[in-house]
């Protein structure tokens, strides 16, 4: 064990970031927890631990090569599957307020139990889809942040993630392949929903030829009442 705890602090630290032995920890337990609940429903495909490390871990806490996660005070991670970015973003910023959201009940029962057994505080999960919830009234433009890596094109995501911020705040997505042409039919739907491209940036994982990007989208103006449409439309008839 103390092996792999000495591999996920190394690997978290390549990104300049500092790790206490116990947030180690606390990610080995993550991936623990994963593996076995992946016996019996599916999670992830990747379930090699240095995979888990690199590909989920690592992967999600890239985005503070390009955010300053100090200036954030609350965060919605939307079609968060079994907690990625937001459960390794929650161990590293134990300060953050964070919303995980999922449309599958058994996955919101995993990341609960992972909320339990790791006793991270300020955490809320919800089980339901991500155009009921960024309706007025519910959780619409109360977030700094909106983080995303589900698997959607721009526009599609757009819809799905820009309701829930603060005009000021900033949708973030994680990407991998070549993007350029999608932001580039993604731009007219995001200023319909009242945002901006601020940029991307491309990156590899540390130590790897894995290639991401993360697509910056500020919120300027508010979006819509009409938007999010309701649910599968999105999906199916990109704006």
């Amino acid at each position: 064990m103390n092996e792999k705890l000495n591999k996920i602090e190394e690997r978290i630290r390549s990104l300049d970031l500092d790790i206490s032995a116990v947030q180690v920890r606390q990610f080995y337990d993550y991936y623990e927890l994963l593996v076995k609940w992946n016996q019996f429903m599916n999670l992830t495909a990747i379930t090699d631990f240095e995979d888990v490390v690199q590909k989920h871990f690592v992967d999600s806490l890239s985005i503070t090569g390009e955010k300053n996660l100090q200036d954030v005070d609350n965060l919605i991670d939307v079609g968060t599957g079994a907690g990625f970015p937001g459960i390794p973003l929650k161990i590293m910023f134990p300060e953050l307020k964070i919303t995980l959201l999922d449309s599958l009940r058994k996955r919101v029962d995993f990341l609960n139990e992972v909320i339990d057994r790791l006793h991270l505080k300020q955490m809320e999960t919800i089980h339901g889809r991500a155009e009921d919830y960024a309706k007025p009234g519910k959780k619409r433009e109360m977030y700094d942040l909106c983080v995303s890596r589900a698997v959607a094109n721009l526009s599609t995501l757009s819809e799905y993630c820009l309701p829930y911020v603060k005009i000021g705040g900033e949708f973030i997505s994680y990407k991998s392949g070549e993007i350029t042409e999608e932001m580039k039919e993604a731009k007219s739907a995001v200023f319909l929903l009242g945002g901006r491209i601020r940029g991307c940036r491309n990156f590899e994982l540390p130590g790897t030829e894995i290639h991401r990007t993360l697509v910056c989208i500020e919120k300027v103006s508010g979006c819509p009442k009409k938007y999010p449409r309701k649910a599968g439309t999105a999906a199916k008839n990109p704006l």
